[in-house]
């Protein structure tokens, strides 16, 4: 699977691909949709060009619109990542919702990843596997990937040892570029404090009032 480094998807959003967004390991965008009827078309027939090319997005259809996930799933690893076959589906799903009247929303597009702290991921990560995906080996590099997105990614950010307790658990949330400095200030303003933002925008530590971290990322900054 040859995967594109980071910098490659963001310099192919920007020059041709306005309506997506760099996440964790997807691109991604929404769509506004009018009705449950115009979704219900738009959704098939982004099903139906994804079936054409061999790629399977992820599709969820809520309130706020029709949200499409793109990245690609190697077989034999498990890793995810953006592959060129992406963009293009990409570029014919945004095609699709042209046709349909739609617009996109990028800047409201979301991703939620738990991370915790570990010395030793190795002894925590069948655990967390096996709770959240039913199978204990779903750790790819850092981190427990659902297969079919049911539940958030947990990664585990290697730290030294240390005694409990300590805050251990924190939330990673990936925003639009365009949308983090909002969300960022939204949360100092509801009594949050900004405990280091020295490598935004690729991400900024939050805290809330009783001191939990919760990190806004951003795929800019990253190689």
């Amino acid at each position: 699977m040859e995967t594109l480094s980071n910098r490659d998807v963001l310099r192919a959003l920007d020059a041709r691909l306005g309506d997506w967004r760099k996440l964790a390991q997807p691109i991604a965008t929404r769509f506004r949709v009018a009705d449950r009827v115009t979704a219900a078309v738009f959704v098939a027939a982004v099903a139906k060009a994804a079936g054409e090319a061999g790629r399977e997005p992820e599709i969820r259809w809520g309130r706020g619109g029709v949200d499409v996930a793109l990245c690609t799933v190697d077989g034999a690893t498990g890793e995810r990542g953006v592959t060129a076959a992406d963009l293009e589906l990409a570029a014919a799903v945004s095609e699709i919702a042209r046709k349909h009247g739609l617009t996109a929303v990028p800047g409201e597009v979301a991703q939620v990843e738990l991370g915790l702290d570990a010395a030793d991921r190795s002894a925590l990560a069948p655990f967390w596997s096996a709770l959240l995906t039913g199978e204990p080996g779903r750790l790819v590099d850092d981190t427990v990937l659902d297969p079919t997105d049911r539940v958030p990614n947990v990664w585990f950010q290697s730290t030294d040892p240390h005694e409990t307790p300590r805050q251990r658990w924190h939330i990673d949330l990936w925003l639009a570029p365009e949308a983090a400095d909002a969300r960022i200030a939204a949360a100092v303003a509801a009594g949050g404090t900004v405990v280091d933002a020295s490598n935004a925008p690729s991400y900024t530590v939050l805290a809330d009032p009783d001191g939990n971290r919760v990190c806004v990322c951003t795929a800019l900054d990253r190689a």
